[in-house]
């Protein structure tokens, strides 16, 4: 039987080329003109060095920390450094001073996230240091954690908690309960009319706002491309 659109679950990886500025070559999102947005390839040796320099540069220099595309730029750099060393260890090596393999790793997931939390992250609404540990946890867990993150305005204290509980076993849906949170429970604005046709089909159908947003949510997506 073929698959519908149901079936499919959206990527949880990076989709697009390790190294490549997508987020941060997009002005609308950081603000950078995208000529300015340093491009990683793994496969040129030229390119290969300026990452190991700015990973190095990146490890000992915590002045941009609170810049997102400065972060992210790093995290690009650790990830095409692994990618063209071939491991962690000798991308460690490379780069020299204090760039750890711990470091590398952690940074180097961040890249590797799916261009739907690296938008956040740019924009500022996901913290770099909680997409640290965002990074951490695998599949669509990773997907809930980050708008969980969003919704309940998290710290990055509680994202690290919860990445933990995920990681040695529990649900994201327990994990987030553990720490006072709901999954799915989000506040939003809708229009006039919007909002009154809702009301009155949910009376109508003795059903919660929630319950009809969901199957309207669910309805427009199986019916889409």
């Amino acid at each position: 039987m073929p698959e519908g659109p149901e079936d499919h679950v959206p990527s949880t990886d990076r989709e697009s080329p390790v190294g490549k500025p997508v987020i941060r070559g997009d002005p609308t999102l950081t603000g950078q003109r995208p000529e300015d947005a340093v491009e990683f390839d793994p496969d040129d040796p030229e390119s290969l060095e300026l990452a190991a320099e700015t990973v190095r540069r990146f490890s000992e220099n915590t002045a941009g920390a609170d810049d997102n595309v400065y972060i992210l730029r790093g995290a690009a750099a650790c990830a095409a450094l692994v990618r063209g060393e071939g491991s962690y260890k000798a991308a460690a090596q490379r780069a020299g001073g204090e760039a750890s393999v711990s470091f590398i790793r952690k940074w180097s997931r961040v890249h590797d996230l799916p261009r739907s939390i690296r938008i956040h992250v740019a924009k500022g609404e996901i913290a770099p240091t909680a997409a640290k540990h965002i990074a951490r946890v695998a599949g669509e867990a990773r997907l809930l954690l980050a708008w969980a993150a969003i919704d309940h305005d998290l710290t990055v204290r509680q994202i690290r908690a919860i990445a933990s509980r995920v990681n040695d076993g529990a649900s994201v849906d327990a994990a987030l309960a553990a720490e006072g949170y709901t999954l799915g429970e989000l506040r939003t604005r809708i229009d006039r009319d919007a909002y009154r046709r809702l009301r009155r089909q949910a009376a109508l159908d003795g059903a919660a706002p929630g319950e009809i947003l969901s199957e309207a949510v669910e309805q427009y997506y199986d019916d889409g491309p």
